[in-house]
């Protein structure tokens, strides 16, 4: 059913209203399954036997000294197998998702992705039931920097 989807391609701009990031690009994955966000310095804790992170995050991608530090509960521990073959355990949280003027919840796997030329990936779980797929295409919602 592709009514009220959100036609997508490979490359969007999204937001993350909870970590206070507007205008993040972000790398349409529908081989991944889940989300990933790129941030530092992780850091575990408890508040009343559950498990917390704290992180870095950087809110403009223009300007990445630009840090804040967030913490969000943990809802689960994921292990990944990333695209160089590389095995890590990921905490994953949960966190508000915004694209073309609609906003849902995602869960999303915290980690370095420094390396990589997008700071987000957006996996299948986040897109299920709201966003349909042009790998051929980019930026269909419209680029803030172009």
């Amino acid at each position: 059913m592709m009514e009220n989807k959100i036609l997508v391609g490979a490359l969007e701009v999204c937001g993350l209203p909870e970590f206070h990031i507007e205008n993040l690009h972000v790398r349409v994955d529908t081989g991944a399954t889940t989300s990933s966000l790129h941030v530092d310095n992780i850091e575990e804790f408890e508040v009343d036997g559950d498990l917390w992170v704290k992180f870095d995050i950087h809110p403009d991608i223009h300007d990445v000294s630009k840090i804040v530090r967030k913490e969000a509960k943990v809802v689960d521990i994921r292990t990944i197998k990333s695209s160089n073959g590389t095995i890590e355990k990921r905490p994953v949280i949960e966190t508000e998702f915004v694209l073309a003027g609609q906003s849902w919840p995602i869960l999303i796997t915290l980690t370095d992705r420094s390396s990589m030329s997008y700071l987000m990936l957006l996996g299948r779980q986040a897109m299920a039931g709201h966003i349909v797929v042009d790998p051929g295409e980019t930026y269909l919602l419209g680029n803030p920097n172009a």
